[in-house]
């Protein structure tokens, strides 16, 4: 019984963990979609259809898995000008721009 228990609470503490973080406050969303315009918009195009970076729209990314495009936001791509955004963006913040990204980004 004992061993069920702790096999019980070992699925619940996975489960848990891979449930996405929390969607970010209305303050912090627009915070993230001026960020994107502005910062991510410099290489990838004002209007996110490409430029030095590859185009950010649905028809780009959308088969490519979320969670190696959230990877990218946060880690960068090494030996590119893709740089990594972790100091200032948690995984859930970078999961949530590219939910996003991939259903057309808001234009606030």
């Amino acid at each position: 019984m004992k061993s069920l228990c702790l096999m019980l609470c070992i699925f619940q503490m996975i489960e848990a963990s891979a449930q996405s973080a929390p969607e970010p406050t209305p303050a912090r969303q627009r915070e993230l979609i001026r960020l994107v315009r502005q910062d991510c918009g410099s290489c990838h195009g004002m209007t996110l259809k490409g430029g030095l970076g590859s185009p950010l729209v649905p028809n780009s990314l959308r088969d490519k898995p979320a969670s190696s495009l959230a990877a990218t936001v946060v880690h960068g791509r090494p030996g590119t000008a893709m740089p990594p955004w972790k100091t200032i963006l948690a995984e859930g913040e970078a999961e949530w721009i590219v939910s996003q990204l991939l259903n057309g980004f808001p234009n606030e």
